[in-house]
């Protein structure tokens, strides 16, 4: 596809829970909460350390999750802070890309830490006052691949409708899949690692009016690679108390030995090495999968410096995260004309999902 024609990201809005607590206040709820469990807390507190994090938004303030005990409960609330936030974040990237709610004919929704039916995007038509004959297309299960996966979907869309404005929206709320009877060691890591937030971004169709006029980069290809047998290496098992984690240590493992494969092969089928990758952004999946695409890839110093950023101050936001990342490169106004630039996240499946940009 040539670079004029292909879709355009023309905005990414972010939103976080006004609820923040910062790591050490979160490390003595949980003290709390596991000491009288026979917990080793001292394990507790040297794996929240760990993960870099140095605080999290939340969905609800922090004495409030003990009220949650239940899945329907923490379901309910789920429901109720994903629009709230889906709609603060949508809003936040029209203003962006200078489009009403109006112009938006294609809505993308992804999630991983709730369900609902109606889904969350169906909610946003009211509250955003969308067009009658928007369509909707709610994908659920993807997990922190999510937002890279939703780009590419809604890239392709715009490919067979480039007059049209496609939107994606990202809601995660990890903190209220928590299990608090859950003393493994991948819930301990999830707890001190997810945080809550949400993301959308605006696309145009390369043929829409006013888009050989704005700014941003283009996508100008995706692709997915899906790693065969890799079904336990994360997800949810169904619980009665809702989404337990499944976490191995063998994600930095997994990265170490297909990423560069695949990003090479991937690059090269465009016409393109390593080297002409200007921004890197890459999904906060957690400081040993940040070093491990940082070793695999041979990226210079600081190519990650805007996901270790990101990890540091609002945990991993599951699918939302590379998008705030996203969000940020475009913020800086770093990239120039010309530039290329590889957004990439891995997830459930086990799968990685890339998407080249050229600005």
């Amino acid at each position: 596809m040539k670079t004029r024609s292909a879709p355009l990201i023309r905005g990414v809005g972010r939103a976080l829970p006004k609820h923040y607590a910062d790591q050490e206040t979160l490390i003595a709820a949980f003290r709390e909460a596991w000491a009288g469990a026979h917990f080793n807390v001292e394990r507790l507190e040297e794996l929240h350390r760990a993960v870099q994090v140095s605080g999290r938004h939340l969905a609800v303030p922090i004495d409030q999750y003990k009220e949650l005990s239940s899945f329907a409960r923490r379901n309910e609330v789920w429901m109720e802070v994903a629009v709230d936030l889906g709609e603060e974040a949508v809003r936040a990237a029209l203003r962006r890309a200078s489009l009403q709610p109006q112009d938006v004919d294609h809505l993308f929704f992804v999630t991983t830490t709730g369900i609902a039916t109606p889904s969350v995007d169906a909610r946003l038509v009211n509250r955003l006052d969308l067009r009658p004959d928007v369509r909707r297309t709610p994908i659920f299960g993807l997990g922190c691949a999510a937002g890279a996966a939703g780009i590419a979907r809604a890239s392709d869309y715009l490919r067979a409708f480039p007059d049209q404005i496609a939107v994606l929206l990202s809601v995660e709320l990890c903190s209220l899949t928590l299990q608090r009877n859950d003393f493994s060691i991948p819930n301990i890591i999830s707890s001190g690692l997810f945080g809550d937030g949400a993301a959308a971004v605006v696309l145009a169709g390369g043929k829409h009016n006013g888009s050989a006029r704005a700014a941003g980069p283009r996508v100008t290809a995706t692709g997915s690679v899906f790693y065969r047998d890799t079904e336990r290496v994360m997800g949810w098992d169904i619980v009665d108390t809702g989404f337990k984690v499944v976490l191995s240590a063998k994600v930095p493992d997994v990265v170490h030995e297909h990423v560069r494969g695949d990003v090479d092969a991937f690059l090269a089928a465009h016409g393109l090495e390593r080297t002409r990758i200007r921004h890197w952004i890459a999904h906060t999946g957690g400081p040993k999968v940040l070093k491990a695409f940082e070793e695999t890839l041979e990226l210079p110093p600081d190519a990650l410096a805007r996901s270790w950023k990101s990890l540091r101050e609002t945990g991993n936001l599951s699918s939302a995260a590379v998008l705030f990342v996203l969000g940020e490169l475009l913020d800086s106004g770093e990239a120039r004309k010309g530039d290329h630039g590889l957004l990439m996240s891995m997830g459930p499946g086990f799968f990685s999902e890339l998407v080249l940009l050229q600005w």
